[in-house]
Order: structure tokens, then C-alpha cells, then sequence
């Protein structure tokens, strides 16, 4: 494989890597990777619809969500998914009409478990 290397990256920047590097449970290689495989595989029109209105390259690419804006700190609003919660509510009463009844208690399996011991 082909290694790639980058000079002269601002202070600034490489401890913000590092940072979103372990937000996101990663080593710096491995966030470093994921950022440019996004790049990599990202398409030509999403690129180029994504940067308008200050977006980030790839906030908009398929199952990241959709952006509705940005925050106080610049970083964009992601909406996922499309059901409303009273959709997802409705769903749920129609699958689970009558609460769950005769199962036991959590507190009941941790007391178990502990006294096991």
C-alpha cells in the first residue's frame, strides 16, 4: 500500500485531529483514514452540492442525514432518519398495544444476580 505524508500541518489543526480522534474512539491513523476515505469515495455531485451555504464536504452524503443548518459554533445540524416521533410512537402502539405484563422486575434480576454470588 502507498504511504502518504503531509508537512508543515498547523499546530491547531493536528491537535484538532487529535481530538476528534478520540471522540470518536479512534488513534489519530485511524480518524485520519476514515477522513480520507470519505473523501475518496465521496461523489462528484454530492461534493459539489455539500459546500454551498458553508457545509462541510460530505455532511450530506447518503445515510449521514440531512443538514438544516449550522450552530453557534459553526458546525452543522444534522437531521437523520424521517419518521416524527409521534409516527414512531404511533408504530409502537400498534405493534405493543397492551404494555408487557408478568415479566420480572429489573430490580428483581440484579438482587438475583448479586445473591448468586
Amino acid at each position: 500500500m502507498p504511504n502518504l505524508s503531509i508537512k508543515d500541518v498547523p499546530e491547531a489543526w493536528a491537535e484538532a485531529l487529535r481530538q476528534r480522534a478520540a471522540r470518536n474512539h479512534r488513534s489519530l491513523q485511524g480518524e485520519l483514514m476514515a477522513i480520507i476515505e470519505t473523501a475518496a469515495t465521496e461523489k462528484p455531485e454530492l461534493a459539489a452540492n455539500s459546500t454551498r451555504a458553508g457545509m462541510p464536504s460530505g455532511a450530506n452524503r447518503p445515510g449521514a442525514g440531512t443538514v438544516v443548518g449550522l450552530d453557534a459554533r459553526g458546525r452543522p445540524i444534522v437531521r437523520r432518519g424521517w419518521k416524527t416521533i409521534e409516527q414512531i410512537a404511533a408504530e409502537h402502539r400498534a405493534l405493543f398495544p397492551e404494555p408487557i405484563a408478568g415479566g420480572p422486575l429489573g430490580v428483581d434480576i440484579i438482587r438475583e444476580e448479586r445473591d448468586s454470588r
